[in-house]
């Protein structure tokens, strides 16, 4: 029989209408802030997406963005160096041979552009060079999140409030509104860690929303079960908030207080790092009782909000009624 855990938790649901709904991604608009609009550099133009020259620069098979090397057939159809390999040398316009031919005035013309953000249409004003744009994308701050799922590996990316709607109606995962909580953690077969299920719900307070992790996994020889919150934003934002859990029974408790991580940091570096409530098998079923042939923890605790304190420079806790 497969092992599983049971959560049983006693905080509030969060009513249907608290949780958001997807969020329409808009198209690349042509308005810009205005300090970006006086770029009059003739050696530096501003090409918006959607214009010819951008399309010159989208290769036709992995329509991104063309960087040097761009390569060229001998009828002049281009491509990035990257999918040059994935059609096997053949142009996937017209299936001549590509050859070794560099398009240099389509490079050439690419040093000359500056361009939006590819996450122009999230909010991210920015405009840079061609070439260092790439750059920028990685650590935008306006790019879309990974799902925060960690029973699978989902593929769904989004805002926030897009994440939230996916959590709940595509991985019907717990929702629950309120700073403090109180689950009770079940497992039959505790011995067994590899077929223990994937625990995560999502708590929505301050505004924000949390998950909170539960998983047991193998930490060298050693089985052990581990509890962690993830906030979901950036990591600046997640700096904002602390939390605590405790576990406990037979007269003895472990604490664990703590920052949230950004859900920018993966679910697995989270947990390689450890950073989090960490319960060797042994400790868990000892708070468990009984004959230890059966895993029941409860773990509660609280999130709450840092604020700063303008005399003394030093933050003091806003908690959660």
């Amino acid at each position: 029989m497969e092992s599983r855990i049971e959560c049983i938790s006693s905080t509030d649901g969060i009513d249907e209408d608290q949780v958001p709904h997807p969020h329409t991604y808009s198209q690349f608009s042509s308005s810009k802030p205005s300090q970006n609009n006086n770029v009059n550099n003739l050696n530096s133009l501003v090409i918006h997406p959607g214009t010819s020259v951008h399309e010159l620069l989208e290769c036709p098979v992995c329509t991104n963005s063309m960087y040097p090397p761009i390569h060229q057939c001998h009828n002049g159809h281009t491509l990035c160096s990257t999918c040059k390999v994935r059609v096997q040398n053949r142009c996937p316009t017209c299936r001549q041979e590509l050859g070794d031919i560099r398009c240099l005035a389509l490079e050439k013309v690419a040093e000359s552009l500056e361009l939006p953000c590819k996450y122009f249409s999230l909010g991210c004003p920015e405009i840079f060079p061609y070439y260092t744009k790439l750059k920028h994308e990685v650590v935008c701050n306006f790019r879309p999140y990974n799902c925060p799922y960690a029973g699978s590996e989902c593929s769904v990316v989004g805002d926030i409030p897009y994440l939230v709607a996916h959590l709940r109606d595509d991985h019907k995962v717990d929702m629950h509104s309120g700073c403090t909580f109180n689950h009770r953690y079940v497992k039959s077969n505790p011995r067994d860690v590899d077929n223990a299920t994937w625990m995560l719900t999502v708590f929505h307070c301050f505004g924000q929303y949390f998950c909170l992790h539960f998983e047991a996994f193998q930490l060298g020889m050693a089985p052990v079960y581990m509890a962690f919150l993830r906030f979901m934003g950036d990591e600046v934002e997640a700096r904002n908030y602390s939390y605590s859990l405790e576990v406990g029974g037979n007269g003895r408790k472990l604490i664990w207080e703590g920052t949230p991580r950004s859900i920018r940091d993966s679910h697995r570096k989270v947990r390689d790092s450890h950073d989090g409530l960490v319960i060797q098998r042994n400790m868990a079923l000892f708070f468990s009782g009984g004959d230890r042939k059966e895993l029941k923890l409860r773990v509660t605790g609280r999130i709450w909000k840092e604020q700063q304190n303008p005399d003394g420079g030093v933050c003091i806790p806003n908690l959660c009624s």
